[in-house]
């Protein structure tokens, strides 16, 4: 049956809303499917879920910046890394002898829920990055694992750095190229201390 808008059934005889529920409790499966390169750096971890969560809001964040559709650079980060809940995470040292079909699996996950047709056009979109949105996030992608390296770069770990400025190499976007530039510069804890009232440190103790 595929995606056909007027069948409510796929060939396996589930309906639309159960391929529906099927598919979110695939999508739940990324926030048990760990991101594997933080084994090389020695430290940090993540699941694929936060990195998507992060993604999408540096896409955002982006797509403001550049005056480019906000909702189209959302979806291609919130999509862009789905098909590992049934691929699982490849780091850059696990690409150079392991290959995966993204869109394959994508797709099989989509069957019969009737959203296939605009996802895998995001994808397609996103891997070609020919629109300013695909490489905007494309740029979010390397960002958000950039923002996590920062922290671990504060925190002590001198490798976090090469990291790093291996992902500025693979910004495409000047908006991309100039919030790195930010986050590279910014200390990860300093949005905690500007609160409204420097004195609020002084009274936390409810001292006047």
């Amino acid at each position: 049956m595929g995606d056909d808008p007027i069948s409510t059934v796929d060939m396996t005889g589930r309906d639309r809303l159960t391929r529906m529920a099927d598919f979110l409790f695939e999508v739940s499966m990324l926030r048990r499917t760990p991101r594997t390169g933080y084994q090389f750096l020695g430290s940090g971890s993540e699941n694929v879920a936060e990195h998507s969560f992060g993604t999408a809001m540096i896409g955002y964040t982006l797509a403001r910046m550049a005056g480019a559709d906000e909702g189209k650079t959302v979806l291609l980060c919130l999509f862009h890394d789905v098909h590992e809940a049934r691929t699982g995470d490849f780091n850059y040292v696990a690409k150079l002898y392991n290959t995966h079909d993204s869109r394959r699996a994508l797709a099989d996950g989509l069957k019969g829920t009737g959203m296939s047709g605009p996802v895998l056009k995001l994808h397609d979109e996103l891997e070609e990055a020919l629109s300013l949105e695909a490489r905007l996030a494309q740029d979010a992608d390397q960002l958000d694992l950039m923002v996590n390296l920062k922290e671990l770069l504060d925190l002590g770990n001198p490798y976090a750095r090469k990291w790093m400025d291996c992902a500025v190499e693979r910004l495409r976007t000047p908006q991309g190229r100039e919030l790195a530039k930010a986050i590279m510069t910014t200390d990860h804890t300093d949005w905690w201390f500007l609160g409204p009232d420097a004195c609020w440190w002084e009274r936390k103790n409810g001292k006047e």
